[in-house]
């Protein structure tokens, strides 16, 4: 991993507000999220013009992956500094 990523491990329940807090604080550029085994399960791409039409659906696909996996590994790619 480089500089500008860092990881988090999160239960199931917790996926979906942790996400929520990432994009709120806007300094990131995409968030992968990976089960156990750390198979890519969703990459949802944060740009400026794409957040409100693309964050709505993802976050639906980020609340039926969290239903799905017991714990999970969210890795968020920061933009550069």
């Amino acid at each position: 991993m480089d500089n500008n990523t860092e990881e988090f491990k999160v239960s199931g329940d917790e996926v979906i507000k942790t996400v929520k807090d990432l994009v709120k604080k806007g300094n990131a550029r995409r968030i992968i999220i990976k089960n156990e085994e750390g198979k890519v399960l969703i990459e949802v791409p944060l740009t400026i013009g794409a957040v409100g039409a693309i964050l709505a659906p993802a976050l639906a696909a980020v609340g039926t992956i969290a239903a799905l996996v017991t714990k999970c590994t969210i890795v968020v790619e920061k933009k550069a500094e």
